[in-house]
This record gives C-alpha cells, sequence and structure tokens, in this order.
C-alpha cells in the first residue's frame, strides 16, 4: 500500500533475514510482518513511511557500492554482512543516501519487524499466532488464578489463540 514493489521486495529480503525461518520455526514473513509494516506505514505509523522510502533505496545503493549487488540479489551471509553494517552505522560511502544513520533507519526496521512477529495479531502479524508459538508465549489473559500461574511455571499451561482485543472490554460499542 505505502511502497513500491522494488521497495517491498527489498523489506522482505531484510525482514527474512532478522528473523528467518529455520529449523526451529517459520520466520517473520510468515508471521505476517511484512503486512504488519505496511499496514502500521498506512495507519500509526504514516510518518514512518518516508523514511522506509529512502532507507530502503540506501540500503540497495550501500548493496550496490560495498557488495556489488542489489540487496536482494545477495546471499544469506553477504545479506547479513550488509545488515551488520546498517546495524552498527557504518553503511556510509559513495552518496549511499541515509537520512541520519543507518543503525537508526535498521533499528526502526528491526523493531517494526519484531512488533509484527510478536505483537498481537490484531495489528495485522503475528499470523496463527506464529509469533507466540515461537516463544511459547501463553496468549493473553485478563486474570490468571493460582492454578493457571501453577501449570504456566511448569509448562503445561494451554496456550490462548485469541487478540487482546476479543474481549469484550476492548470491543467498541459494547458494554460490560
Amino acid at each position: 500500500m505505502n511502497l513500491t514493489a522494488r521497495e517491498t521486495e527489498i523489506l522482505s529480503a531484510m525482514v527474512d533475514r532478522l528473523i528467518p525461518s529455520d529449523e526451529l520455526g517459520p520466520g517473520a514473513l510468515e508471521a505476517g510482518a511484512l503486512r504488519y509494516i505496511d499496514r502500521a506505514l498506512s495507519e500509526a505509523e504514516s510518518d514512518a513511511a518516508e523514511a522506509y522510502r529512502n532507507g530502503l533505496t540506501a540500503l540497495n545503493r550501500y548493496s550496490e557500492y560495498s557488495r556489488g549487488k542489489p540487496f536482494t540479489e545477495l546471499g544469506d551471509k553477504d545479506q547479513d554482512s550488509v545488515l551488520i553494517d546498517l546495524q552498527t552505522g557504518g553503511a556510509t560511502g559513495a552518496g549511499v543516501g541515509f537520512v541520519g544513520s543507518s543503525g537508526a533507519f535498521f533499528n526502526m526496521v528491526k523493531s517494526h519487524t519484531w512488533q509484527g512477529v510478536f505483537g498481537d495479531p490484531q495489528y495485522g502479524g503475528n499470523v496463527n499466532f506464529t509469533g507466540w508459538d515461537l516463544i511459547n508465549y501463553p496468549g493473553v489473559r485478563m486474570r490468571v488464578s493460582r492454578e493457571e500461574q501453577r501449570r504456566l511455571e511448569d509448562d503445561q499451561l494451554e496456550p490462548v489463540r485469541q487478540s487482546a482485543y476479543d474481549f469484550t472490554q476492548f470491543q467498541t460499542g459494547e458494554e460490560d
């Protein structure tokens, strides 16, 4: 909705390297982090859309400058290396074009990726509670009995698979 197809392709590759799918389970793409970010850029984070556009363009320029290829054409190791350069603020040179530091851009995308993977599904990410399953989060509960707390501590509590917004007190137009 907010980014061009090329920008989305670059962001997708970046998000995939931040939390990749592996033997432990699905990664950020499967969890819907990209959809979450796109939705956020239309709503609560709309002021960050331009920073994404500039940052993704600069990321690709830096990749071409330092590794000889666009970011999406690099192998995993080279992509990781470029992202380390971004994270440490070292992605500079040849008029790459980061507004501020590359580290600030990296941290913004990392934060939004984590929100998209581990946040409440109501916001468009954490599809099928993928992120919560990765960290064994038992789900939102409005209160926890002593027995439930004991079962939680013993890792025997069944997860609740619902958004906080599924509780009536968070639904608009409904009275408790």
